[in-house]
């Protein structure tokens, strides 16, 4: 899982609108495709006793499969929701019998409640992605990691009317053993990603479906965006891949928790 350059925008403008400050020293790098064993180990700062209430802890390794099988996919959409973009993947996703999982920014859920509400009653899950979308959060302190992912928790919360995410997916993969544990105690399993779109990269409608088309054989979790500048490639990609993926007798399902 290749980390996003060229995506720190988020961070400038997020970080500028909310406050929010980058505390130095990293504790240790970890990247999105590091389940090394030992995964489900307390890590110190975060026990038993940090569960929200109400929450029972998941576990802390990232999660890469499917709850629908061998032969389904998981559809996975980041850095929403967006007033333009997002009511057009959420038809797609409609038109198609599509459920998703939406990893969302906190201050663009604060932003659009309305649409957080869309995403939660057409059937869709929520996915924590932090409040600044830091790709270099994992270099960062355990207090801001906290901030970063308990923020974002709680205003997307805020945001659907109290349902919770479910999962938390670290901009870029820059998940650490903290984070990883640190949202696992509150009820959300840490989400990873087996095919990058890397649409963000606006490398063309036709491209997005070729790189979908031929790395499903790395797993069911297929990363796309439906914010963070234009998306009308991913809109049209994902008219084509959605009926595609049902012709070649996929199913649909969420992450496994």
């Amino acid at each position: 899982m290749a980390r996003h350059g060229g995506r720190g925008w988020y961070g400038r403008v997020i970080a500028a609108a909310v406050g929010v400050t980058a505390v130095a020293a990293a504790t240790s790098v970890w990247t999105a495709q590091a389940n090394q064993p030992g995964g489900g180990k307390a890590v110190p700062g975060v026990s038993a006793r940090s569960s929200a209430p109400g929450r029972a802890p998941v576990s802390a390794t990232i999660a890469h499969s499917s709850d629908g099988g061998s032969h389904a996919v998981n559809i996975t959409i980041d850095d929403g929701p967006d007033p333009v973009w997002t009511p057009r993947v959420l038809q797609l996703l409609r038109d198609n019998g599509v459920k998703a999982t939406f990893c969302m920014i906190g201050p663009q859920a604060q932003a659009h409640p309305d649409l957080v509400r869309q995403v939660v009653a057409g059937g869709h899950r929520l996915c924590d992605h932090t409040v600044s979308h830091d790709t270099a959060m994992d270099k960062k302190s355990e207090a801001y990691q906290s901030q970063q992912v308990l923020g974002a928790e709680r205003q997307i919360t805020k945001a659907s009317g109290g349902v919770r995410p479910m999962y938390y997916r670290a901009p870029g993969g820059a998940f650490t053993p903290y984070s990883r544990h640190l949202a696992a105690s509150h009820g959300m399993r840490p989400l990873g990603w087996n095919v990058d779109s890397k649409d963000f990269e606006l490398p063309g409608t036709d491209t997005i479906v070729t790189t979908v088309k031929s790395e499903l054989g790395n797993g069911p979790t297929i990363l796309f965006h439906d914010a963070g500048g234009d998306r009308s490639q991913t809109v049209a990609a994902l008219s084509t891949l959605l009926p595609w993926l049902k012709q070649q007798g996929y199913s649909f399902g969420f992450p496994v928790r």
